[in-house]
């Protein structure tokens, strides 16, 4: 139908009927399309000597799913008086939306959203299970990448007989620690390589520059570690 959005098999169509040398009036008369439509479709997948059917149908998917950050967010906490819900909402929908876009995996983006959302700063499983209603497995899975990234830890609810998930006031300090050991492990095995291959062959010399790369990089990492620490500490004395 002329309103309704194209699908998988439109899109096999069009791609035929380019092959076909079809141009895209006759291509949209095949399809009951307007002309723009077939147009937008072709120009925005590459063009007519680049689309493909399946490349177009998955390039729409993601762009669909960047367009529904209401399925990213998580619930804000409820009981909390002096803040504007709608507010919080398109915070908690933005903050997740950038953790995504960033290279932080879906389900770990809500959950470290769903801790920054309330204001005693953990969770248990369960209660993850019911903001955001996945399964135990998926948190405990998101949950063991945020602790590799140093950015969550567990904490044992004696009281309950369960684990509690907790997010510190300085998590982005240990997360930038774990980065910084990160760069360090970069910087010794371009250095063992470039001992390896010898400095004075390409591949060597690659890996020298590598080395001085994250070598220095480490060093900057450091600096700024301990500038925010004195930065913080004379804050807190104020």
């Amino acid at each position: 139908m002329p309103g309704s959005r194209l699908s998988y098999d439109d899109r096999r169509r069009i791609a035929a009927g380019l092959l076909e040398g079809l141009g895209y009036a006759e291509i949209a008369r095949q399809l009951d399309r307007p002309t723009s439509t077939i147009s937008r479709e072709v120009a925005r997948n590459g063009g007519p000597g680049s689309y493909r059917a399946d490349r177009a149908q998955l390039s729409t998917e993601r762009r669909a799913r960047r367009r529904s950050p209401l399925t990213l967010a998580v619930v804000p906490e409820t009981g909390t008086s002096g803040r504007d819900p709608a507010a919080v909402h398109s915070f908690l929908e933005r903050f997740t939306e950038v953790m995504l876009r960033n290279g932080l995996p879906r389900m770990a983006a809500r959950v470290l959203a769903s801790l920054y959302a309330t204001d005693a700063g953990s969770l248990t499983a369960a209660e993850l299970v019911g903001r955001l209603r996945v399964s135990p497995a998926s948190i405990s899975k998101a949950v063991g990448y945020l602790e590799e990234l140093g950015l969550v830890r567990r904490e044992r609810d004696t009281l309950r007989r369960r684990e509690r998930y907790v997010i510190d006031d300085d998590v982005w300090m240990r997360a930038w620690e774990v980065s910084t050991r990160a760069t360090v492990a970069w910087a010794d095995v371009a250095h063992e390589g470039a001992e390896a291959f010898g400095t004075d062959t390409p591949a060597g010399a690659r890996l020298k520059d590598m080395h001085a790369f994250f070598d220095e990089l480490a060093r900057d990492m450091v600096q700024v570690a301990d500038h925010w620490q004195r930065f913080r500490a004379t804050r807190q004395a104020r």
